[in-house]
C-alpha cells in the first residue's frame, strides 16, 4: 500500500521536471501510461523496466477500481490537521513550508485526497482478507526476521517540561522557553516504557516527541541522537512483529487482488 502511495508522488514530482519527449506506452482501462512515467519509476524506485511497468499497471487498475470512492473536503481538512499536529505545526506553518518548497497548497490537498482514497480502497478490499496471525506464526516470523527488529541501545535527549498541556503545546509551536524547564538526559532504551520508546524511535533526530502526561507535568523530548544497536526480545517486539507480518500479508493480498482483476482488464500495449 505504501509503495502505491509513494508511486503516485514519484510520478507527480518526476514528470513535473521532465524535459524529454514523451509517448504513450500502455493504456489501462482508458488510462495512459507514458514512457516517461516508466523511466521515472525505474530511476526513483531502482527497479527493472518490467517491475516499473507492472507497478504502473497496478496503479492504473487501482485508480479504475476506486473511481467511485468519494472523500469529503471535511475529511481532508481533518487529515491535514492531524498531519500538522503530528509534526507540531499549525496549518499556516505547514502552508508556508510547502510554499517554500515550491508545492502549491492545492496540489498538496490533491495528494492527500488520493492517498486517502487509496487507504479507503485498501481497507475495503485488502485488509478484511488478511486473517489474524496465531502466536506460533508470529514467533516463526520473528525468528526468520530477527535482523529487522533491532533498536538503538541508548538515546541522547533534551527533556522539556511544563506544568500544563497548553503550555507545552505552545512551546512546541513557538519554541519560546518562558515557563519551560529543560535538562539534557541520556537514556538506555531497555529502561524506557514501550509508549515513550516507540515515540522516541519514530521521532527524527533534531525533532520533538509529542507531549506526555507525567502526572504533575507535561513532558516532550527533543531527540538529539540515537546510539548503538540492541536486539529486541519477542515480547517487546510483538507489536512491531505483528505490524510487519500484516504488512507482508497485505502486500501479498493486494498483489493477488490485482492479478485477478488484471485478467479481465482492458490493457493495450502500444510500445
Amino acid at each position: 500500500m505504501k509503495k502505491l502511495v509513494l508511486l503516485g508522488f514519484i510520478i507527480l514530482l518526476t514528470l513535473a521536471q521532465a524535459k524529454m519527449i514523451d509517448a504513450i506506452a500502455i493504456v489501462v482501462e482508458g488510462e495512459p501510461i507514458t514512457t516517461a512515467e516508466i523511466r521515472a519509476v525505474q530511476q526513483q524506485m531502482q527497479v527493472s523496466k518490467k517491475q516499473a511497468t507492472d507497478l504502473l499497471i497496478q496503479d492504473r487498475l487501482q485508480k479504475s477500481a476506486m473511481k467511485d470512492i468519494v472523500i469529503a473536503e471535511e475529511e481532508i481538512d481533518e487529515k491535514i490537521a492531524a498531519i500538522a499536529e503530528q509534526n507540531n505545526l499549525t496549518i499556516p506553518e505547514m502552508q508556508k513550508i510547502l510554499k517554500e518548497q515550491g508545492t502549491p497548497w492545492s496540489k498538496y490537498r490533491s495528494g492527500v485526497r488520493e492517498a486517502m482514497k487509496k487507504e479507503k480502497f485498501f481497507q475495503q478490499h485488502v485488509v478484511t482478507s488478511v486473517p489474524t496471525p496465531s502466536e506460533d506464526e508470529l514467533k516463526l516470523f520473528f525468528q526468520n526476521h530477527k535482523d529487522e527488529f533491532t533498536i538503538p541501545s541508548s538515546v541522547n535527549l533534551i527533556e522539556y517540561s511544563a506544568p500544563t498541556e497548553e503550555q507545552m503545546k505552545k512551546f512546541l509551536q513557538t519554541k519560546n522557553k518562558k515557563g519551560i524547564q529543560s535538562r539534557s538526559v541520556k537514556k538506555s532504551t531497555k529502561d524506557l516504557n514501550p509508549t515513550l520508546l516507540g515515540s522516541i524511535l519514530q521521532t527524527q533526530d533534531g525533532s520533538f516527541t509529542r507531549p506526555f502526561n507525567a502526572g504533575d507535568k507535561y513532558i516532550s523530548y527533543k531527540v538529539l541522537s540515537k546510539e548503538g544497536q540492541a536486539n529486541m526480545p519477542f515480547e517487546a517486539a510483538r507489536g512491531a512483529v505483528t505490524a510487519k507480518w500484516r504488512q507482508q500479508q497485505q502486500s501479498k493480498a493486494l498483489k493477488d487482488y490485482f492479478e485477478k482483476i488484471k485478467t479481465n482488464a482492458d490493457i493495450q500495449v502500444l510500445r
